[in-house]
């Protein structure tokens, strides 16, 4: 009988301090488009922008227009390209915002089946904000308005917004639901057809 595996991975974005970051359980045969719906859900973004995967020197996008732009997320499945524990990759998020993420295998036989969000560290950005340097400015002025252009940010998100406030409860509850919504998506894997 094949054992389905587990992977643990550590998530964090990079160039900011202090360091935004999840620990995270999937399927080691997630394929990577739902890995990337994945991120999304532990990070807290709103899946509105491209994003790219790089593994090794192959990069992996949603819908490649050309061979140039890279391999398929579709097609390829996480435990596939990543075995060894300690081994890194990119996910990069939004290419105007540009928001690169380092991600880790750190347990590549993890002892609970499940898809959940084992812990983290503070809020993400907004969408939209504009990038590293921008949301620097944007946590200066959330935590401290000093004028009209302040006050316009904190209203474009609804007048309230904490770095620091993360609740690992609700994104797995998102993720439980995105487990029930797309259970044969994530559990029962068809077999990539590699002659299609």
């Amino acid at each position: 009988m094949n054992e389905e595996r587990f992977y643990q991975l550590k998530i964090r974005l990079l160039d900011i301090e202090p360091e935004i970051w999840r620990r995270f359980v999937v399927p080691a045969d997630i394929s990577l488009d739902r890995l990337h719906d994945v991120i999304q859900m532990v990070m807290g973004w709103n899946d509105t922008h491209l994003y790219e995967f790089t593994i090794g020197k192959k990069r992996y996008t949603e819908s490649p227009e050309s061979p140039k732009d890279g391999l398929e997320s579709g097609r390829y499945r996480l435990g596939d390209l990543i075995r060894q524990e300690g081994r890194t990759f990119l996910y990069r998020y939004d290419f105007d915002d540009d928001w690169k993420h380092e991600l880790i295998l750190e347990d590549s036989r993890f002892f609970e089946p499940g898809l959940i969000c084992l812990e983290g560290e503070r809020a993400s950005p907004p969408e939209d904000v504009g990038g590293v340097p921008e949301y620097n400015e944007f946590c200066k002025a959330a935590k401290e308005p000093q004028n009209e252009e302040d006050l316009e940010l904190l209203r474009w998100m609804d007048g309230e917004f904490d770095s620091e406030y993360l609740d690992i409860d609700a994104i797995n509850w998102i993720l439980a639901r995105y487990l029930r919504w797309s259970r044969k998506r994530l559990l029962e894997w068809d077999p990539i057809d590699w002659a299609e």
